[in-house]
């Protein structure tokens, strides 16, 4: 059961020099997103007059969010697991894939790593501020309350089967990409809404830098009741349960065959 898996950690896990590494990867790849992300964002409101609401800007937000976070999972994947999210970062955690020391490390990171690109981007762009996430006319903080936690539900979902199940085999590039898509899809289907966050830190840095906390904790709480739900729920019935074992691939079922005489 993942309950037994949880671990503290220990205390060497806050300075040790491979903990730290991997916590600089979280940061700059968690830079590299929000900064592309949160970029488009202000590039398509300078262009547009504040455009971003529109259908067009809402494909923009899809695109340039699901190719940043294909490119910061791929860039860190190697080194820190590439969670590029606290929601991830919990998720595995109540799962018993990474310990609370090293995870709150992560997300000290993360947050970081939000901020920063937040604070480049305002320099950058002449003092613009930058948009945080906010509801909708018309949309109360329990409808994105559920959305926030579908949405995160997914990702964190999508994360553990391409990337942490044991039994995914040679997924390779193919995992970055998944998790890139889904959070395309997403915002999408959430971003006209609540601007289909699913990442605290994505959050935290536009409304650090901005100044903004109206209904701060839905881009919180729902992301982390998602990703923790899609933790258990994936750790339980297909990585801590007995579960079926895929079905062969051609040239395996192809072996099978010759070797049964069928």
């Amino acid at each position: 059961m993942p309950i037994r898996q949880i671990a503290v950690g220990r205390p060497e896990e806050a300075y040790h020099p491979d903990a730290l590494r991997t916590a600089l990867a979280e940061f700059f790849s968690t830079l590299i997103f929000v900064f592309a992300g949160e970029g488009s964002g202000m590039a398509f409101n300078y262009l547009t007059d504040n455009g971003s609401t529109t259908p067009a800007g809402l494909v923009a937000a899809a695109l340039a969010h699901g190719f940043g976070l294909f490119v910061a999972v791929s860039v860190s994947a190697n080194i820190s697991g590439g969670h590029v999210n606290p929601a991830v970062t919990f998720g595995l955690f109540l799962g018993g894939n990474i310990s609370l020391l090293r995870g709150i490390l992560y997300w000290i990171a993360q947050l970081l790593g939000s901020t920063v690109a937040c604070l480049l981007l305002a320099f950058s762009t002449g003092g613009l501020t930058t948009s945080a996430f906010s509801l909708s006319s018309g949309v109360s903080v329990w409808n994105a309350l559920v959305f926030e936690i579908v949405m995160t539900f997914g990702l964190v979902y999508t994360v553990y089967a391409t990337v942490v199940d044991p039994k995914k085999r040679h997924v390779g590039i193919i995992a970055p990409i998944a998790i890139g898509f889904i959070v395309g899809a997403n915002i999408l289907a959430g971003g006209a809404f609540d601007g289909a966050s699913m990442n605290p830190a994505v959050s935290f840095g536009p409304a650090l830098v901005s100044w903004t906390w109206t209904n701060h904790w839905v881009y919180w709480v729902g992301p982390l009741i998602g990703g923790g739900i899609a933790g258990l729920i994936y750790e339980i019935v297909y990585i801590g349960g007995h579960t079926h074992e895929p079905l062969p691939t051609t040239s395996e079922h192809e072996q099978l065959c010759e070797t049964y005489g069928q």
